[in-house]
């Protein structure tokens, strides 16, 4: 199950990752979040070579906002510490897997 990042975990799982990073951006009260989130986790188990992590912007608006989240679900690559790419809505296992593969 994916990591819950917060503004005190952020930075090193994701900046000092030695593995690429997506970010699941999502809140409670998204139905389309809470759709991708079991295609996500399925994701998930076949990739171990990739970190998935989430963060509520509920909780945690600043993160949001510090990487110009405007509609949610978005999902953020990050390789290297670098933000590589970014998928906002409702997208299939497909997708997924052809988004983490750059």
């Amino acid at each position: 199950m994916s990591l819950e990042l917060t503004n005190k975990t952020f930075d090193e799982e994701v900046f000092s990752s030695d593995k690429p990073v997506v970010v699941d951006f999502w809140a409670d009260w998204c139905m389309p979040c809470k759709m991708l989130a079991p295609v996500l986790e399925a994701v998930e188990e076949e990739n171990p070579q990739i970190k998935f992590a989430k963060v509520n912007i509920s909780e945690y608006p600043d993160i949001a906002e510090k990487f110009g989240v405007m509609s949610i679900p978005t999902l953020i690559l990050f390789k290297d510490g670098d933000n590589i790419d970014a998928s906002v809505g409702l997208i299939s296992k497909t997708e997924i897997e052809k988004f983490i593969d750059q």
